[in-house]
């Protein structure tokens, strides 16, 4: 007898047609007019490979830069359905030959493929790296939403302002961002919510042995729920394999970078300091200057100067500080141990996060900026509309 019962508790959860004149689950009724198609499925899953043709349409330009150009584009499937993703594709202008940049996108398709395997939140999905007439092409998630660097661009407050109640407008000003004059500034809670996103997605690239080499604002994405991804693996690498053709962005290079090292684990955490320095601050460090050895003392002085760039109400929170400090020290020697020990530490990004909620500074910040996104959703087709 419980043999018996053992037996229908399984049977129970195999997954089954249901058939709304009868009162049981039951099996599918083998009808005449499919017992071809259900021996072509019983052919088709026995096989080794399968293969169909693909095509993608482009519908508009996301981005382009020094790598390349990402589009938009509209993958079609069955029954008249489709899926937008983007396509980005790298340029061969500023490579030597064909064989360096060959050479160059054999590694960079490898490094995108180790990133595939991750699965992690706040690293975006790789789905296929593509040779499209000798271009490479890597096929990817499309992230709906705003980077960082376009979130805190004047432009968004100014168009709030004028689209949203008085109340709302007073709340945003409070608790997620404010003017700072040449751009807009996060509040503390803000930031510490996407700090620490930004770094679980990048711990889990190191654990993968993969240095992503190019942490920006522009490289952050807030998605319409509110959350974020870091974006673009085109400089990206593995530990073991350099580029021969490093690429990253001045403005947020450690100094040992500028100063001809080789990026590492703890230069990405370097840069993913400058971007919280910005955000927490509103300025957008080091502009105007493109000498390299300008560029370094500024950025070794810029490390004393942390509770002079921030505004008071943030400088006198001395673990920020000291955080900051832990981040963007000149020698690697002085900054966190590694992206989780900037997490976990006693001054890291968790406790400071415990400490806000202790003084009810902090807030439920993926909701806080969902709704954000969509009163800016809203102004803007506001906007259109008048």
């Amino acid at each position: 007898m419980d043999e018996h019962k053992e037996e229908n508790t399984e049977d129970m959860d195999i997954t089954r047609i249901f058939e709304p004149d009868q009162e049981k689950l039951s099996e599918q009724k083998k009808y005449a007019n499919a017992r071809d198609l259900s021996t072509q499925y019983e052919n088709i899953i026995s096989r080794q490979n399968v293969a169909w043709d693909q095509e993608y349409r482009l519908k508009k330009v996301l981005g382009s830069g020094g790598q390349g150009t990402v589009m938009l584009a509209e993958r079609s499937g069955a029954f008249n359905v489709s899926f937008d993703l983007a396509l980005k594709f790298f340029r061969p202008d500023g490579y030597y030959d064909i064989e360096m940049y060959r050479s160059e996108m054999a590694r960079l398709a490898e490094v995108t493929m180790d990133v595939s395997k991750i699965q992690q939140d706040h690293i975006l999905d790789v789905y296929n790296v593509i040779e499209y007439e000798g271009i490479l092409v890597l096929v990817t998630e499309w992230v709906d939403g705003i980077d960082l660097r376009q979130l805190v661009a004047p432009s968004v407050l100014k168009l709030l302002k004028s689209n949203v109640k008085s109340d709302r407008w007073a709340y945003i000003n409070d608790v997620v961002m404010t003017d700072a004059g040449f751009q807009s500034r996060m509040l503390p809670s803000m930031v510490l919510a996407i700090l620490r996103e930004c770094i679980a997605g990048l711990s889990a690239l190191h654990r993968q042995n993969v240095i992503h080499a190019d942490m920006k604002p522009a490289n952050v994405m807030v998605k319409q729920t509110g959350n974020c991804k870091i974006i673009d693996l085109g400089s990206s690498f593995l530990k073991q394999t350099p580029p021969r053709r490093p690429t990253w962005t001045w403005r947020y290079a450690p100094v040992e970078v500028l100063k001809g090292a080789e990026h590492t684990f703890l230069s990405d955490l370097a840069s993913l300091g400058y971007v919280a320095l910005e955000l927490l601050s509103g300025k957008i460090p080091f502009v105007g200057v493109s000498d390299r050895n300008e560029l370094i003392q500024l950025k070794e002085d810029t490390w004393h100067r942390i509770p002079d760039i921030l505004p008071k109400d943030v400088a006198r929170n001395s673990k920020i500080v000291e955080m900051l400090s832990k981040m963007i020290a000149p020698d690697p020697a002085d900054r966190f141990s590694s992206l989780e020990d900037a997490d976990f530490h006693d001054s890291g990004a968790a406790a400071i996060e415990r400490q806000l909620v202790k003084v009810d500074m902090d807030t439920v910040v993926s909701n806080d900026l969902r709704v954000l996104l969509q009163d800016l959703h809203e102004a803007r087709l506001a906007e259109s509309a008048a």
